[in-house]
């Protein structure tokens, strides 16, 4: 089976939709399957995975940070010369909408991912009128897909009301080996000026308006107040760093970290702050949990799928922002319950490997093939 990928965004950037697809890509291609990606950028390769370049522009206010053009011609050619069994189209920008038109126009089967709430963005950004017609493109953009990809129950229901009648649930992995409590490192923990006994908040992620991190400042004031010397630690970059660092001078801004050095940083904390409302999943969750921290987070997302509530973690309802401050405050004060829940939540994420996943996505990818009304199309599978 020979599978083409199709993303607006994919490392060197850092955000989970451009992990996720390289992890897709990347475990397909190594249980033997054939796999390329189209992205802005230049050919090449990643691994197993090849690279095919597509034109981009720049995002505006996002620093690094590209969509793609059209390329509907282009990849017309390519998929006419080289077809796919099948093609996964991660964003719905303009490179997005003209993969899915080109691959429709050949009756290629096609599978997108929902992986983030654009319309939940506009009122971050100052366009909130906007926010039907952004929820309207991407309802129609998916449900003229052949098979559309979500990794919660809850985002699962919420599309299948909206009209979209091909969803599938698709759980999020963690590399359990990469984020694991052993990764706890004293000296780094003694560079952010703290002892062993010194509470440490963490949020990992773009620094962004839509990541409500404003409520996580909220937090850590509300501990300081007690425990003077509390840290914060906010782990990654983006457009309201400095707006963010200005208000909370005391806060450190360690900037994007990746690989072994990521997981240090989340296994030499103490308790992981989540206060977005905006996400689809949010795999910072699944790594925190397996790096053995105690976390907080709205009952939503990745939260509402992984963590229970006094057992595993802490969640609250959507947008309570008080019971959020109460209940960083009552762990950051807590380290007992503190390791009760981070124990759990180590032991919940073991059961997120990876290479399931892939398996589970493969599965799904050949269900597709044997659905798809084209008799050479089901011979592949």
């Amino acid at each position: 089976m020979r599978v083409s990928f199709v993303t607006e965004t994919w490392p060197p950037q850092v955000n989970g939709v451009a992990l996720t697809v390289r992890t897709l890509a990347a475990g397909l291609a190594a249980r033997g399957l054939g796999v390329d990606v189209v992205r802005p950028g230049g050919d090449g390769r990643d691994g197993k995975v090849e690279l095919i370049g597509a034109r981009g522009v720049a995002l505006p206010r996002y620093p690094g940070m590209q969509f793609g053009l059209p390329a509907g011609s282009a990849l017309r050619r390519r998929w006419q010369a080289k077809r796919p069994d099948a093609v996964y189209v991660a964003t719905e920008g303009p490179l997005g909408a003209s993969a899915l038109r080109a691959a429709n126009a050949l009756q290629i089967p096609v599978v997108s991912g929902f992986h983030t709430r654009f319309h939940d963005y506009a009122a971050h950004y100052g366009v909130g009128l906007l926010a039907p017609l952004v929820r309207n493109h991407l309802l129609g953009f998916h449900r003229r897909a052949q098979m559309t990809l979500v990794p919660t129950n809850a985002l699962h229901a919420e599309l299948t009301d909206a009209g979209v009648d091909h969803v599938r649930k698709l759980r999020r992995g963690v590399d359990i080996r990469l984020f694991s409590p052993d990764r706890r490192d004293p000296a780094l923990r003694r560079s952010w000026g703290v002892d062993d006994e010194t509470t440490v908040l963490l949020c990992v992620g773009r620094i962004a308006a839509e990541k409500n991190l404003g409520l996580a400042v909220q937090a850590f004031r509300a501990l300081q107040a007690r425990t003077p010397a509390a840290r914060l630690v906010m782990v990654g970059d983006g457009p309201q760093r400095a707006a963010l660092a200005s208000t909370c001078p005391e806060a450190l801004f360690v900037g994007t970290r990746h690989g072994t050095e990521l997981a240090a940083h989340y296994a030499s904390a103490d308790v992981f702050l989540f206060p977005s409302l905006s996400e689809t999943f949010g795999n910072v969750v699944l790594e925190a949990m397996a790096s053995g921290l105690a976390l907080v987070a709205f009952d939503h997302a990745a939260a509402q799928e992984h963590v229970v509530d006094g057992l595993s973690g802490r969640v609250v309802p959507p947008a309570d922002a008080r019971g959020f401050i109460t209940a960083a405050y009552q762990l950051g004060a807590d380290p007992a319950t503190r390791r009760r829940l981070a124990a759990n939540a180590r032991r919940a994420a073991l059961r997120c490997p990876p290479d399931m996943v892939i398996a589970e996505f493969e599965t799904l990818l050949v269900s597709l093939l044997h659905g798809y009304p084209d008799d050479r199309l089901r011979a592949v599978a």
